[in-house]
């Protein structure tokens, strides 16, 4: 097993397939770097570096008791790419992962990254404030948090259906890929996990993604039923200078399990223009 350390002293767990322009995948919540196994695998097929590794917290990454707010998220990322010295590369945030796609930019800026791409992203923000009055009532998001602490294996289970869209008629996920998205969310620390609700529903980039000035992609499902499409990434599209937003149509939130070929074909188009 690999594992990166942190300016703070967290080690992170990655995986690095193949070989070519690297391609960094951060994970969604409150899953970890295993949820990126098919793209990965189509893009270092494909002549690519694929990287992703497990943010602080979860899976096989150190679980400190502190550090899961974005501006040391997006810390960590930038130590995986100065440690594994990556240059040109193409970051791909999903979900919660959009934000430290964002803040990494805003933070560390674009030296050792050429294009970005968010995937189901809660970019801008979630959270009703005064940026985001159309957001999702504050209580929303303390009631994920006391589930959490009161039964989090049945908090999982409920919310599987709703990310991979399970609860819709037509949905042809199984159970075992259910089972395997609950076993990674198992894997994280309790604290970690609580804490970063608070993290991707508060944290607001509307400053962040005006910052960006390399290539964008955004893309969304149309029946996304966790991270709005029009709350997120509509709206973020259009802070960033030049993006591209492609909606799936029908798609839910967890699209690259539900429209892995598609996703692993359009992704690679975009990992390979120059």
């Amino acid at each position: 097993m690999k594992f990166i350390d942190t300016p703070d002293g967290t080690s992170l767990y990655y995986k690095d397939w193949g070989a070519g322009r690297p391609v960094v995948f951060i994970h969604g919540w409150p899953l970890n770097a295993d949820m990126w196994d098919p793209q990965m695998l189509h893009l270092a097929a494909h002549g690519f570096r694929a990287v992703a590794y497990d943010r602080r917290g979860f899976g096989r990454s150190a679980q400190p008791w502190t550090g899961y707010d974005y501006d040391t998220l997006a810390d960590d990322l930038h130590a995986v790419l100065e440690t594994l010295a990556l240059e040109d590369a193409v970051l791909v945030g999903f979900s919660m992962g959009g934000g430290e796609v964002a803040r990494y930019i805003a933070r560390h800026g674009t030296r050792r990254v050429s294009r970005a791409v968010f995937i189901g992203s809660v970019t801008p923000g979630l959270q009703r404030g005064e940026n985001n009055p159309e957001g999702v009532d504050p209580a929303v998001f303390e009631g994920m948090r006391d589930a959490l602490r009161r039964d989090r294996a049945s908090f999982v289970d409920a919310f599987n259906p709703l990310v991979t869209g399970a609860n819709r008629p037509d949905s042809a996920v199984t159970k075992p890929v259910h089972d395997w998205l609950s076993n990674m969310a198992m894997q994280a620390s309790l604290k970690a996990t609580i804490d970063c609700v608070t993290a991707f529903s508060a944290t607001d980039f509307h400053a962040d993604l005006a910052r960006i000035d390399i290539p964008t992609w955004f893309v969304h499902g149309g029946d996304d039923q966790t991270a709005p499409l029009d709350l997120t990434s509509r709206a973020a599209a259009r802070l960033v200078k030049g993006a591209t937003l492609d909606v799936y149509d029908g798609a839910p939130h967890a699209l690259m399990l539900t429209h892995a070929e598609r996703l692993n074909r359009d992704l690679l188009a975009f990992a390979a223009t120059a």
